[in-house]
């Protein structure tokens, strides 16, 4: 495939095209200030949603949103004990290893994701 000048299109192959899939699904997964925050409180221990609310102040019905979510995408796990529902991290340590390299990323970007006029927290709000 080619453009009108002649220049070749990279067009990704199918597993390309799937992993791209993947990884933009994972960083949704991440991309919402609270469930970020859950993620961030996960990396300390199980929690009860009741915990959950309680430390971080925001309402039952979210935090149960945001669990169910990153318990989709295999982030987090769940365990009944007694009639409530323990939350862990799935894979603790290469979460924490994405968040690290995340704060790195940022660090090295300045203002500018911050600043970004799509995504900027001037957008999020």
């Amino acid at each position: 495939m080619t453009t009108q000048k002649g220049d070749p299109v990279l067009v990704p192959g199918a597993a390309e095209s799937v992993a791209l899939s993947a990884a933009a699904c994972l960083f949704h997964g991440f991309s919402d200030r609270s469930r970020l925050t859950i993620v961030q409180h996960l990396a300390l221990g199980e929690h009860r949603v009741v915990d959950l609310t309680r430390h971080l102040g925001l309402a039952q019905s979210t935090v149960s949103k945001h669990l169910l979510c990153l318990l989709d995408c295999g982030l987090v796990t769940v365990r009944p004990e007694g009639r409530a529902s323990v939350y862990a991290l799935a894979h603790p340590e290469a979460t924490m290893d994405l968040l690290r390299a995340a704060e790195t990323l940022l660090g090295l970007t300045g203002d500018a994701v911050q600043l970004c006029p799509r995504y900027g927290k001037e957008q999020t709000r």
